[in-house]
């Protein structure tokens, strides 16, 4: 697998393992064993970027993470996120908190949990209203003075804010959702990036599976799967956005390669600087999807896919209303 430079030199595998679901989110938490051997395999197929954060779970999934991935020490890069108030005695988050002591609490928290000196990307996982970005940057950049944190990312950032974050230290990467469902970054995020020189990691290049095909309008979510609180995955949405499926299916078979595989050698051929991050809990996704990096899409199949994709109204926002306040920012 060939790497990819986000930012100024964090060298990562041009395509990530996005570990979130291993342990929450997607309904019953997966066997830590069996996602350990998972990430070994990814590791051993070229997969050197790996993505979590302190609240998934909270807590268990950065744990997982750092036991799957101690044996590689120096060989990986692992990107976790800060940013939410964690209720101590339940678990349940109580809202966003970006304030220097809790970015401290969570670096220091999160180096135990991954068994590492210092935490390679470091995001802001939602922008914080109440606390100035350049608080929150200047707090990183303190942190990577002491050598606790290597680079600085933010997460479902505005313009604005990335802007002004750069300036007091160099944001390395975005992380936001992107993928043929969700375009809106192509507006005025990427173009912003690209003048920048800041690396994009796409979550959800699959649309939190529904992309793949492996989801229609009579697939029964498990009752504590997040997606059922989406409106993009009411049973109306998901017959209407069938309709990219379908697409997908069709151009995936006239290039020999499942929809998954087109989905992501399409953001692969964006730009040089763009890294998904698809996540799965089995092994065969896996080896689908790192066969993505093989399918190289010609300008004109681009083209293609853009055209036909811009003509299939999507129906359903990405997150519940109250999610959605706080992208963009």
């Amino acid at each position: 697998m060939n790497k990819r430079i986000l930012g100024k030199n964090l060298e990562v595998s041009e395509l990530g393992l996005g570990c979130m679901g291993m342990s929450f989110g997607y309904g019953e938490k997966a066997d830590d064993q069996k996602m350990i051997q998972l990430m070994h395999n990814a590791f051993e197929q070229g997969i050197t970027f790996f993505d979590t954060a302190e609240v998934y779970g909270p807590y268990i999934n950065e744990e997982l993470v750092g036991k799957a991935l101690a044996p590689f020490k120096n060989q990986v890069v692992i990107a976790t996120k800060f940013g939410f108030k964690i209720d101590p005695n339940d678990g349940k988050m109580l809202g966003l908190d970006s304030s220097p002591k809790n970015i401290r609490r969570v670096a220091e928290s999160s180096l135990k949990r991954l068994k590492v000196e210092a935490i390679d990307l470091f995001y802001q996982h939602r922008v914080d209203p109440e606390i100035p970005i350049e608080d929150v940057a200047g707090t990183v950049k303190e942190l990577i003075q002491e050598g606790k944190v290597k680079h600085f990312g933010l997460s479902e950032a505005g313009a604005n804010t990335i802007r002004k974050a750069h300036q007091e230290q160099a944001v390395t990467a975005l992380q936001s959702e992107y993928s043929l469902w969700t375009r809106e970054p192509e507006l005025e995020i990427i173009p912003l990036l690209e003048e920048l020189g800041i690396g994009f990691v796409p979550f959800s290049p699959l649309g939190k599976g529904f992309l793949t095909g492996k989801i229609d309008v009579n697939t029964e979510l498990k009752e504590n799967d997040f997606r059922l609180t989406l409106p993009r995955f009411t049973r109306e949405a998901r017959n209407n956005n069938l309709a990219l499926v379908h697409l997908l299916q069709q151009i995936g078979q006239e290039k020999n390669a499942t929809p998954a595989q087109i989905c992501l050698s399409w953001l692969l051929a964006k730009k040089p600087w763009i890294t998904p991050i698809p996540g799965t809990t089995k092994l065969e996704r896996l080896h689908e999807n790192i066969q993505s990096v093989n399918l190289n899409l010609l300008p004109e199949e681009m083209e293609e896919i853009e055209n036909a994709s811009a003509k299939i109204q999507i129906q359903g926002a990405r997150y519940s209303d109250a999610a959605m306040k706080m992208v963009g920012r």
